[in-house]
């Protein structure tokens, strides 16, 4: 009895194919140098944002406020900041000369 690894290997070669499809697509829906946010009630919408932004003290407030909420493990997968969609406008509006 022994261990096909023709196969094994030949799955592990599929999933390692997704994954860099998948990462591909990601990396490139995010420019170099921002990051993706998710803000808003039960109907979030995705920003994409300078990561300058994270040296912001109103900015770092917003993430306290997502730490507090979800910690570590947000529901959509990637950095979740709970604030009105507006409230993220107004205040994303007044870094972008930061």
């Amino acid at each position: 009895m022994g261990v096909h690894l023709p196969s094994m290997a030949l799955k592990a070669k599929q999933v390692f194919k997704l994954h860099s499809f998948v990462s591909r697509h990601q990396l490139s829906s995010v420019p170099k140098g921002h990051f993706a946010v998710y803000v808003g009630g039960t109907e979030k919408k995705r920003f994409v944002v300078p990561v300058s932004y994270l040296n912001h003290p109103s900015f770092q407030e917003l993430l306290s406020s997502s730490e507090e909420e979800f910690g570590f493990s947000h529901p959509m997968g990637g950095l979740t900041i709970p604030c009105k969609e507006s409230t993220f406008i107004n205040l994303t509006s007044r870094l972008t000369n930061y």
